[in-house]
C-alpha cells in the first residue's frame, strides 16, 4: 500500500483533528502517503483528480501540516452531509456530462454517484480509505465496502448512538461541556427561583442527556421513553420546594416527547432524509410554566457541546482509534469499524443504515418514575456504565 485517504462527514465534534493527525503520523511510519478529502463525501463526488488540490477538495497531509491540528476542535478537512448514493439534481457536480447524469439516476430526481466516487479514488491512486463519521456517514462507507473498496471506519457523534460500539468520539467532551454549562446556569436559576429546561443533543437516543443528568444529579427525559408531563411538573415543583436555592431543572434530549404529545420537524431534509426536530426545550418550558405557574426558562445547549477542543478522554480515544484503524489497514482487515466493546478496544462490522441508532437500555439505566438515571447496582459495570453492545 502506498496511498490512503481520510475524510470526515456529518456534524463536527471535538477530537476529529486528533484522529487526522494520528492517522497521518502513523501512516508515514508505514511508508504511506495520506490524502485528506475535504467536505466529507462531497469531496469524492466533486473532486477533479487532474488538479493537485482536486479543485479545492483535496489536501496532501504530512507531519508538518498536521503537527498542531490536534490542539483545536472541529475538522481541518471540513465536512458536509452529502450522501453520494442519493443525491438531488441540484447537488450534482457541474462538470458531470449529461449522458453520465442520466445513467446514474436511480429514482426521479435522485442519483447514485457511487461509480463517480470509485472512479475518483482510482484516478487518485488511493488504495484504502479511513472514514470518520456517525451512522449516516458510516452507512455510505459500508456501501463502498460492499462495492469492494477497502474501507476502515472510525465512529464519532456526541449522541454516542452508533451501533456496534459503546463509545464514539465527541461524546465525553459533550457531556463534560454540558456539565459545565448546566452548573454555571444554576446560579441564575437560583437567583430568580425558576425552573430550567436544558435542551441537549439526542435525536433518537438519550445517552448525552442521561450522562449529563448522571453527573449533575438531575432529571432527564429521553427519546426511548415517552414521559408523563403532569408527573414531571409535580416532581420539578417538589424539587424546587426542597431546594434551599429555590430552583429545579430538567435535561431534555432533542428527541424526547411526553405521552400524547407531538412536535413536528422543521426545515429541509438533509441528504440522508433528516429534518430538524422542533424545539422540545421551548415547548416543554411553555408546558411546565402553564402547569406549575412557576417562571420557566429554556436554554439550548446543543451547539456549544460540539465546539472547541476535546477533553482528555476524547483525545485519548481519538488517538487510539486512529492507530487501530492504521493497524487494520496494515493487516488487510477492511470493511471494519474501530469500536469499544465490553469496555475494550475492538473492531466491528461497518454499521448498515438499517440497524438504526443504538438506544439506551431503559429498564437497567433509567428510572421512569423519577425521570433520572439509575445509580444502583453498578458493581461490575464498565467504566461508561451502559450495557455492553449486543449484535
Amino acid at each position: 500500500m502506498k496511498r490512503i485517504a481520510i475524510l470526515t462527514g456529518g456534524g463536527d465534534v471535538p477530537g476529529l483533528n486528533s484522529v487526522i493527525k494520528s492517522v497521518v503520523y502513523r501512516s508515514t511510519e508505514m511508508g504511506w502517503e495520506t490524502v485528506g478529502v475535504r467536505r466529507g463525501w462531497q469531496g469524492l463526488t466533486h473532486a477533479d483528480p487532474a488538479l493537485d488540490d482536486g479543485g479545492g477538495y483535496l489536501r496532501r497531509l504530512d507531519r508538518a501540516n498536521t503537527r498542531t491540528i490536534d490542539r483545536t476542535g472541529g475538522t481541518v478537512l471540513h465536512t458536509s452531509r452529502t450522501n453520494p448514493s442519493a443525491m438531488g439534481r441540484d447537488a450534482l457536480p457541474e462538470s458531470l456530462p449529461r449522458e453520465r447524469v442520466d445513467a446514474l439516476e436511480v429514482a426521479e430526481g435522485r442519483f447514485d454517484l457511487t461509480p463517480i466516487v470509485l472512479d475518483n479514488l482510482a484516478k487518485l491512486e488511493v488504495e484504502a480509505l479511513v472514514a470518520i463519521g456517525g451512522d449516516d456517514t458510516l452507512s455510505y462507507a459500508a456501501r463502498l465496502g460492499r462495492e469492494g473498496f477497502p474501507v476502515v471506519a472510525i465512529p464519532k457523534t456526541m449522541d454516542n448512538d452508533v451501533p456496534g460500539t459503546e463509545y464514539s468520539i465527541g461524546f465525553s467532551t459533550a457531556v463534560t461541556r454540558a456539565k459545565e454549562l448546566i452548573n454555571r446556569q444554576r446560579t441564575t436559576l437560583g437567583s430568580h427561583e425558576r425552573i430550567g429546561v436544558f435542551r441537549i443533543f439526542g435525536r433518537n437516543s438519550g445517552y448525552t442527556a442521561w450522562y449529563a443528568a448522571y453527573v449533575t444529579s438531575a432529571r432527564c427525559v429521553i427519546p426511548e421513553q415517552p414521559f408523563d408531563l403532569d408527573r414531571l411538573a409535580d416532581i420539578l415543583v417538589e424539587d424546587r420546594r426542597l431546594n434551599p436555592s429555590g430552583y429545579a431543572f430538567v435535561i431534555a434530549s432533542e428527541g424526547a416527547m411526553w405521552v400524547g404529545g407531538h412536535l413536528g420537524e422543521v426545515g429541509e431534509a438533509d441528504a440522508f432524509g433528516h429534518r430538524h426536530k422542533a424545539d422540545i426545550g421551548l415547548a416543554l418550558a411553555d408546558e411546565l410554566k402553564r402547569r406549575t405557574g412557576v417562571e420557566t426558562v429554556h436554554s439550548d445547549l446543543t451547539y456549544d457541546l460540539r465546539s472547541g477542543d476535546p477533553d482528555a478522554l476524547d483525545q485519548l480515544v481519538a488517538i487510539t482509534f486512529a492507530n487501530i484503524a492504521v493497524d487494520l489497514l496494515a493487516d488487510g482487515l477492511f470493511g471494519r469499524m474501530v469500536a469499544v466493546r465490553d469496555g475494550n478496544y475492538e473492531h466491528a462490522p461497518l454499521p448498515e443504515r438499517s440497524l438504526g441508532a443504538r438506544r439506551l437500555d431503559v429498564p437497567t439505566m433509567y428510572n421512569v418514575d423519577r425521570f433520572r438515571p439509575r445509580y444502583e447496582a453498578k458493581l461490575g459495570s464498565p467504566l461508561l456504565l451502559g450495557p455492553a453492545v449486543v449484535d
